[in-house]
């Protein structure tokens, strides 16, 4: 990739901004289902994979389903997303885990995270 190539692909990615969220992660073999929320819902799911496929993810529960059953198994669905525009940092980050509180009472899942 030259020079003016990767400043435009840095320049589309800034300006795409994020998208703050609640997602939820489903073992299809175990039928259970984790739930967090993000300030920035798009690069989630590669991140959670990364983590899993490591084997270092914080969740042990998810981390061993994961061993147990491998990638074919899992899925990633965004289950809300929030336009925080018109909010401030703390009151964004207030919602999102107002939101995933509901998610996870919901669907009856675990927290991914924490």
């Amino acid at each position: 990739m030259d020079r003016s190539a990767r400043r435009e692909a840095i320049r589309d990615f800034k300006e795409r901004g994020s998208v703050a969220g609640v997602y939820a992660i489903r073992c299809a073999a175990t039928g259970e289902t984790w739930v967090a929320g993000a300030r920035n819902i798009g690069p989630a799911q590669n991140s959670i994979w990364f983590s899993l496929k490591q084997g270092a993810h914080m969740n042990r529960a998810m981390q061993a389903a994961w061993t147990a059953h491998g990638e074919g198994a899992f899925t990633y669905e965004v289950l809300e997303r929030i336009d925080g525009e018109e909010l401030t940092p703390l009151g964004l980050a207030d919602l999102v885990k107002d939101r995933a509180r509901h998610w996870l009472a919901e669907l009856g899942a675990k927290k991914a995270v924490g």
